[in-house]
C-alpha cells in the first residue's frame, strides 16, 4: 500500500476530542511521567509512544525516520497522521514500516537524551 493510500486511510479516522478535563488532566500526568522516565534513562521517544508529529518536529527524530523509512517524512499528506504512532501505522504499510525498521528506528531513538 502507498503511503498516499496510507494517509487516506489515517485521514478517515474519527478525531478524539481532547475536550474533557478529565482526559486533559490524564495528558498532564502522563507528560509529567515521561519526564520523570526520561530523566532516569528511559528513551526520550519510541516508536510505540511518540506520536508522528512530535517526532517531525525534533529535527533529529525527523533525519532517523527518513534514514530508515525513505519517503515516509516526505509524503504530502503526513500531516494527517501527526496523531498517529508509527507503530500504529504500520498495520497500514507493513512492507514499509516492518518491525526491524521499527527496531532500527527506536535503538537511534534511544541515544537521544
Amino acid at each position: 500500500m502507498s503511503f498516499v493510500a496510507i494517509i487516506g486511510v489515517l485521514a478517515a479516522a474519527p478525531a478524539i476530542a481532547h475536550e474533557d478535563t478529565t482526559a486533559a488532566n490524564a495528558v498532564v500526568q502522563a507528560g509529567a511521567a515521561d519526564q520523570l522516565a526520561v530523566k532516569h534513562g528511559a528513551p526520550k521517544y519510541t516508536t510505540a509512544d511518540t506520536e508522528i508529529g512530535t517526532l517531525l518536529d525534533d529535527p533529529t527524530a525527523k533525519a532517523i525516520i527518513a534514514k530508515h523509512i525513505p519517503g515516509l517524512i516526505d509524503n504530502d499528506q503526513i500531516e494527517m497522521a501527526r496523531m498517529m504512532t508509527l507503530k500504529s501505522i504500520q498495520q497500514y504499510a507493513p512492507d514499509d514500516v516492518t518491525d526491524e525498521r521499527l527496531a532500527a528506528i527506536d535503538a537511534d531513538l534511544a541515544k537521544l537524551k
